[in-house]
Parts: structure tokens; sequence; C-alpha cells
């Protein structure tokens, strides 16, 4: 049986600077998609050879705490600083995975990875909500670059399948999880298909970044978001005949805890709202260290 789409949407725009930014969760229908309480989907932008690097140098720096971030990173190179010392650059294909636990400063930014000779950068970011015990713990960066995400050949050489957060049959992410979860990219060549099955209980959506798609026999275009039941069933995906598809899968088991959110804070109590700003301003997250290597 073919799960149900509740409710299909565009993005609304949240650009930040000259990136254009699309935010879909939270949007008019739901706070939450499992444990994931925010996406934001960087557009693509193709920039010019000789445009000068971005740097990060403190400007863009902000907090968060009791969260997990997780930037994919489609094309592009991303670079990390937070203030727990922590420093990375993370290229086309990777992820990387920050909890912010107790509280901490981060600070990035994207330019085209110098390692191919595409000028266009493209990422997707997630929040994902901790469990209240894990809202005490410290920080912790994970970078995963591109070799290391699992990866899968689809049958009939019908494109591939990663898993960039969770697991998938014999496949699991480097990413810790603390609750049922999973961020799965599936690219389909021109005029192939392919299904999931989903179990009972999983709240899932589903994203297109790039092409359209054919998503349980009804077309969709570029930059829509899909909400689906709850009931066990499939996802059948087809990109269309002359054109491939990417198609972004992601979701978990509900989270059942309160969810109260301000700003880069999500807590389960607005007093731990208020103890989450107060230590931030109280200077208890650090500082960024931009020497580190």
């Amino acid at each position: 049986m073919e799960k149900q789409i509740n409710f299909a949407i565009q993005g609304h725009r949240a650009d930040v600077g000259e990136y254009i930014i699309y935010r879909l969760l939270p949007n008019r229908f739901v706070d939450a998609v499992g444990p994931f309480v925010f996406l934001d989907h960087a557009a693509p932008i193709i920039h010019e050879p000789d445009e000068p690097l971005k740097k990060v140098d403190g400007s863009g720096a902000h907090p968060h705490r009791g969260i997990a971030t997780l930037t994919y990173v489609l094309s592009g190179e991303a670079d990390h600083f937070d203030s727990a010392g922590h420093h990375q650059k993370v290229y086309s294909g990777g992820a990387q995975w920050m909890k912010a636990g107790t509280g901490i400063i981060h600070d990035e930014s994207m330019n085209p990875d110098p390692g191919t000779n595409d000028h266009t950068t493209h990422a997707l970011q997630f929040w994902v909500n901790l469990p209240g015990k894990n809202k005490a713990e410290q920080p912790e960066y994970v970078p995963v670059q591109a070799n290391e995400v699992p990866q899968m050949n689809l049958a009939n050489e019908s494109g591939w399948m990663k898993v960039i957060s969770g697991e998938y049959g014999a496949m699991k992410s480097r990413i810790p999880t603390y609750l049922k979860q999973f961020i799965y990219h599936v690219h389909l060549e021109a005029g192939k298909e392919f299904a999931l099955d989903i179990e009972e209980g999983m709240e899932l959506a589903v994203f297109l970044p790039l092409n359209k798609a054919v998503i349980n026999e009804n077309q969709y275009p570029e930059g829509q978001f899909l909400y689906f039941d709850q009931e066990a069933g499939s996802i059948k995906m087809k990109s269309l005949p002359d054109t491939p598809s990417d198609i972004i899968l992601f979701g978990g088991m509900h989270y059942h805890e309160p969810i109260v959110a301000q700003g880069p804070f999500v807590m389960n109590t607005m007093e731990e709202i208020g103890v989450a700003y107060n230590d931030f301003y109280k200077g208890k997250y650090g500082k960024i260290n931009y020497n580190a290597e």
C-alpha cells in the first residue's frame, strides 16, 4: 500500500545575505518531522570563478542549545568553527553534525568546492531536537566527508542511495542519533524508479532540491516539500523520462517531550529557554578561536 500525502508546499524565503534560503520546516502545517524541528534549503548559487572567497570572521557567529545541527553539503565547501575548539572543512557530498548540548557558539561559511570545477554552493541544514537528558550533555562535532557517507547502487542502473543519518539495511551513518531517525538521499537517473517501505508510526517528509519527480504516481516540482501519513506503506519514486531526480527523505519516530523553541534554542520548558539565554549572555558558551587548525 502506498503512503498517503497529507500536504505538499513550497518553502518560504528566509534569505541570509546573498544566500537564497527556503525555510521548509517549521511550516504552517507541522512544527516537526520526528525529531527534526527545522530545515533550511540553501538553494544552488553559481559563483564567478574569480569571486573572492568568503571567510569565517565572526560576523555570522551565533549560539545554539538543546539541538544538534546537521548540514548536508550538496555542492561546495562548508567551513566550520565553534567555541568548543572544532574547525573543519567539509566538501561536496559530505555532512557535518554539531551537538549544541549545554550551549555552543558556531560560525560557518560556504564557498565553491576547490576540488571540482563546479562553482556552485548548495546545502541543507537540519536542526535535530535532542531528548531532554542529552540537552544537558557537552557539545560534540562530527565531520563526515563524501567518501565516508554510506552509499549503495540501485538495481538496474537506476541510480544510488546515500544514508546521511540513521541506517538502511547494512548501511549506517557515522552521525550520532539519540532517537530513531533517518535522512536518505536517493538519486534516480532519467526514466528510472525506486521504492522504499516505511514502517508504521514513522513521521516522514520528502523534499525535491533540484528537479521534478513523480512520488506515488503524482508529479511534483522542484522545491516541493511533501508530508506523509504515519501508516505503514511504500514511497514510490520516479524520475521523468528525460531528467534525473534527487530526492531527500527524512523523518523518524515522534518526539514525545514538550518542545519550546525560541530563537536558536530548543528546550523542553520556558524556564530552560530563560537559562539558555542567561548562560549565553554570561559568556558560558565560550569563544571561538578563529586561529584554530
